[in-house]
C-alpha cells in the first residue's frame, strides 16, 4: 500500500483515503447547502421546486451523467446499484424504519437523563418566516430529503465505497463515521451527548449501505430520521418534548417502554444488515 510520507518519516493518510475523504465531504457538503440558500431566498414554494429539480440533476449526476466522463465508472461504482430485488427491498426497508426509530428512541432516553436543551436544540432551524403551517411542513420534508439524499450519496457513497474496495469494511464505515460525526458538531445542539448517538446513526447507515450495495435504503431511513429531527426535535412544528429527567420523575413507564424500543429496533436493524450481507454474499456466489 503507497502512503505519503511525513519528512520526519511518519506515516500520512494514504493518497486514495484522503481523495475519497475529501470528495466524499465536499459533495455533501456542497451539494446540501443548495436549500438553505434557496429556502431563505425564494420562499418554501419555488425553493421546493428548484430544489426537487436539483436533487434529481445531483443524482443523475452521481450515478455518472454529465462530466467529467473520466470519473464516470468512479461516480456509478460510489454510488453502488439502485436496482434491488424486492426481498432485498423489504429487508432495506426493514432496517431504514427500524434505524430511525433507534436513533429517536435514543435522543429520547438522553433527555430522560439531561435536561432538553430547547434553545441549542432550535438555534438556525427557526421557520417563522414561512407564513403557513402546511408551507412549514414542506420545508421540513424537503430540507430531510436534501440532507438524506446529499450526505448519504457523499458519505456512504462517494467516501465510504471506494474505501470498503481499496482497504475494508471496518475501516471504511469507521472513517465515514467519523468525518459524518465530524461535520455535524458545528451545529448548535451537537452537545456531548448527542456525539455518541450522531456517531452511532453514521456507523448503521455505514453498515446499511455495505450490506445492501445500495444507498437507497440509507437514503429512505435517514430520510425519516430527518424529517422527525427537523419537525420535532429542532423546529417543534409537530410539538414540544415535556418529558421531565427521571432525576425528577423517577424510572417512569414511559423511560422503560423507550428502553425496549430502543433495544427491539436496534435489533431489528442489526438483523436486517445481517440479513442483507448474507443475501448479498449468495448474489456474489451465485455470480
Amino acid at each position: 500500500m503507497t502512503s505519503v510520507e511525513h519528512p520526519h518519516g511518519h506515516s500520512l493518510l494514504p493518497p486514495a483515503r484522503l481523495s475519497a475523504m475529501l470528495a466524499g465531504v465536499l459533495i455533501a457538503i456542497a451539494a446540501a447547502n443548495v436549500w438553505p440558500l434557496l429556502l431563505s431566498s425564494l420562499g418554501a414554494l419555488l425553493a421546493a421546486i428548484i430544489e426537487i429539480a436539483f436533487l434529481a440533476l445531483f443524482i443523475w449526476w452521481a450515478q455518472g451523467g454529465g462530466p467529467p466522463r473520466a470519473l464516470r465508472t468512479a461516480r456509478i461504482n460510489a454510488f453502488r446499484r439502485t436496482a434491488l430485488s424486492s426481498q432485498e427491498m423489504l429487508w432495506g426497508v426493514l432496517a431504514a424504519l427500524s434505524f430511525a426509530v433507534t436513533v429517536h428512541a435514543s435522543i429520547v432516553l438522553l433527555f430522560r437523563f439531561i435536561p432538553y436543551p430547547t434553545t441549542a436544540f432550535r438555534q438556525g432551524y427557526d421557520l417563522s418566516f414561512i407564513p403557513t403551517q402546511q408551507m412549514r411542513w414542506l420545508a421540513v420534508v424537503i430540507s430531510a430529503a436534501s440532507a438524506a439524499i446529499c450526505e448519504e450519496t457523499g458519505f456512504r457513497g462517494f467516501l465510504q465505497q471506494p474505501l470498503e474496495s481499496r482497504y475494508s469494511v471496518p475501516v471504511a464505515v469507521l472513517t465515514s463515521s467519523l468525518l459524518f460525526t465530524a461535520l455535524h458538531l458545528t451545529k448548535s445542539w451537537a452537545l456531548l451527548g448527542m456525539v455518541p448517538i450522531v456517531f452511532g446513526a453514521g456507523v448503521l447507515l455505514g453498515l446499511i449501505a455495505w450490506s445492501a450495495q445500495s444507498l437507497i435504503p440509507g437514503i429512505v431511513g435517514h430520510l425519516v430520521m430527518d424529517v422527525g429531527l427537523f419537525a420535532y426535535w429542532w423546529t417543534g412544528i409537530a410539538g414540544d418534548f415535556s418529558q421531565r429527567p427521571i432525576g425528577e420523575t423517577g424510572v417512569d413507564q414511559p423511560f422503560v417502554i423507550t428502553i425496549c424500543i430502543f433495544v427491539i429496533s436496534l435489533l431489528i436493524v442489526l438483523s436486517a444488515i445481517l440479513k442483507l450481507s448474507r443475501m448479498k454474499a449468495v448474489s456474489e456466489q451465485s455470480h
